[in-house]
């Protein structure tokens, strides 16, 4: 293996990569990794070194939304321009896509990161911790292709961190749970362990869990900037504005993200059943094979809330996030919206004749 062949691996690279490559058949073109995005402009780095690119003029003439754009972790085939500058003139597919839709109404995808082996579940053990929120993250980073890890930090300021992590284990089953205090330096080889060299991790939680400071810790210094939290109600500041690539000394890749305050699913159903699979396992027992587990005879769901194996408000966050991946699938497709219309008009009818009989 020569040189050029290792450091590709130690950013990630691999067989699919490759083949993917090797279709293009261009051999004035070189692969590389998008480590960072600023405006208008990304930073590559290749076997040979880091370069400033552009996108070439027919990606921006192709491209029909913001995911046919690169996104940090895309490998992507450049082409040399002048030193230190290359134009990206193709993005490689992806292996896996941590999306979300983008804040607001407008119906769009947004990339958090490309081409990500593990995802980082950031929550701190303080009046942050959200158990809610965290199983809104792992529908993400299942639908994402990833493996999800949560990571509960600040375990310094938490006096039983071991019923906090049982919380979590219990909603997030099969998924490993890590304590940290990434201030005092607790936890930190628990967390390389899942970050092997070649492989990319991310990081993404609310602003203030403290992933910055999560990424210093690994690298045993402190280049990214970190901010304290708000004494009056834990909540964070926006450290973190861009998302970038950062190597650590082992080997291992991670991808610090801005913090979201706002985080909504996108084409989540896969994602949904994998972070909810105990509540699919169990209606797999229902009486009716459409079970809504809204007071219908002989619902499995229902009972096991009854006999506390489940808690009703893991059961009611199913439920709502069911309803905003359906409700962003008739925003997107008009003739599922006009079928869904139809059907409350018979419902609401039905509900009229009702009432006047």
């Amino acid at each position: 293996m020569d040189l050029k062949s290792l450091d590709l691996l130690n950013l990630g690279w691999n067989s699919v990569f490759d083949g993917s490559f090797r279709a293009l058949a261009d051999p004035t073109l070189v692969p590389a990794r998008v480590v960072a995005e600023f405006r208008g402009t990304y930073r590559v780095r290749a076997a040979r070194g880091e370069y400033t690119a552009q996108i070439a003029g027919k990606i921006r003439h192709l491209a029909k939304a913001r995911e046919d754009f690169p996104a940090v972790g895309d490998w992507v085939a450049i082409a040399s321009t002048k030193e230190g500058h290359a134009r990206i003139e193709c993005i490689l597919p992806r292996q896996t896509t941590l999306s979300r839709k983008v804040a607001g109404r407008a119906l769009s995808e947004q990339i958090v990161a490309a081409n990500v082996d593990t995802v980082f579940v950031v929550s701190s053990l303080n009046r942050e911790l959200n158990l809610r929120r965290i199983e809104r993250y792992l529908t993400l980073v299942w639908d994402s292709g990833a493996t999800p890890v949560v990571l509960l930090n600040k375990a310094d300021l938490c006096p039983d961190t071991g019923a906090q992590a049982r919380e979590v284990e219990n909603i997030a089953p099969g998924v490993p749970v890590l304590l940290m205090s990434a201030i005092q330096g607790m936890g930190v080889e628990s967390v390389q362990n899942h970050i092997s060299r070649g492989e990319t991790a991310a990081f993404v939680g609310s602003s203030g869990v403290g992933k910055s400071t999560i990424i210093n810790a690994l690298l045993g210094a402190a280049p990214l900037r970190v901010q304290p939290v708000r004494e009056d109600d834990d909540r964070g500041r926006h450290t973190t504005t861009s998302r970038q690539m950062i190597f650590l000394p082992g080997g291992g890749i991670v991808i610090d993200t801005p913090g979201m305050r706002e985080l909504q699913l996108w084409d989540s159903e896969e994602g949904l059943s994998r972070a909810f699979e105990d509540i699919a396992t169990l209606a797999e027992n229902c009486k009716f094979r459409n079970c809504a587990h809204g007071g219908e005879p002989g619902c499995a769901v229902e009972a096991a809330i009854l006999e506390c194996r489940l808690v009703p408000e893991r059961q009611e966050n199913y439920r709502k996030l069911q309803a905003e991946v359906r409700f962003q699938e008739r925003k997107a497709d008009p003739e599922m919206a006009r079928e869904e219309k139809e059907r409350w008009k018979k419902i609401h009818k039905a509900m009229r004749h009702k009432l006047r009989n």
